[in-house]
């Protein structure tokens, strides 16, 4: 079956740095189009960032050059790296297919970003 493991999560500072990891399985993971989502409290899911399966990206205005996704598909792994991070930043992020598979959802993993 399809799964999403995401991993990476933590409490940071703002202005620090972290890095997500998502292990997906179930899935031919090349040929499919990747997004990393997150969800604030009581907000709802927003896309961040996509990877095409050709490589290409694309970001949310609000994490544009801060936020870098990439994907090794040898690994079936999708990772997100976030620098600079904001306050703002706070939420419980998600992998997935775009557009998401909406039974797939994984735990997720949570962001705290505060002083």
């Amino acid at each position: 079956q399809v799964q999403f493991v995401e991993s990476g999560g933590g409490l940071v500072q703002p202005g620090e740095s972290l890095g997500l990891s998502c292990a997906a399985s179930g899935i031919i993971f090349s040929i499919y189009s990747m997004g990393w989502y997150r969800q604030a409290p009581g907000k709802q899911r927003e896309l961040v960032a996509r990877v095409r399966s050709g490589g290409s990206t694309n970001y949310a205005d609000s994490v544009k050059g801060r936020f870098t996704i990439s994907r090794d598909n040898t690994k079936n792994t999708l990772y997100l790296q976030m620098n600079s991070l904001k306050p703002e930043d706070t939420a419980v992020y998600y992998c997935n297919t775009e557009p998401p598979m909406q039974l797939q959802w994984g735990q997720g993993t949570q962001v705290t970003v505060s002083s």
